[in-house]
């Protein structure tokens, strides 16, 4: 019910396609295409250039993260602030392009951005959530989160994937660092 209430709701609110789809890289740079709940205006990756200056992780950051981001629907901070956006993903899960828990896939042009050891977080299946997701997400800064996800490729385990799925639930609810 939870597609189906936001894909009426999008529609309704805003013009242009329920989902927004993204190529994405995966486990050893493997690429695949990855599905969201559309949160942004139509057109809103040609607005990126006139808001650099105002990029969270810096005008030469590897992401882009604004925290009032004006191209983000109404509906859309809602959809972004409870998580609901990354559902979706789920169906990347069932073809294994994803799996619940690893690094978050990065866009292709975050890829040509990074050093070398930052390609260290494509050694793993990238997830729908992460230990950057639970330990603040937009507020921590990009080197940061990179070695966060090294950290969780040396340590995976059954038991710290379920420590990170346990504290997905309150970061969600709570939508700490989310923007």
């Amino acid at each position: 019910p939870i597609f189906a209430v936001a894909a009426i709701i999008i529609k309704a609110s805003d013009r242009g396609p329920v989902l927004h789809w993204q190529t994405r890289v995966g486990k050893g740079g493997r690429v695949f295409r990855f599905p969201k709940f559309r949160s942004m205006v139509v057109g809103a990756e040609a607005m990126t250039d006139s808001l650099v200056a105002d990029n969270h992780h810096g005008d030469d950051g590897v992401t882009f993260k604004i925290p009032q981001d004006p191209r983000i629907t109404r509906f859309g901070r809602i959809l972004r602030k409870t998580s609901i956006d990354e559902l979706p993903q789920f169906w990347c899960v069932l073809r294994g392009d994803m799996s619940l828990v690893g690094p978050r896939p990065p866009t292709l042009d975050e890829v040509a951005k990074y050093d070398r050891w930052q390609r260290r977080r494509l050694e793993v299946t990238p997830g729908i959530t992460c230990i950057w997701q639970v330990s603040g997400r937009c507020e921590i800064d990009f080197e940061t989160w990179v070695r966060m996800d090294i950290e969780y490729a040396e340590r995976r385990s059954f038991r710290f994937d379920l420590s990170i799925l346990l504290r997905t639930i309150p970061a969600v609810l709570g939508a700490r660092g989310a923007y």
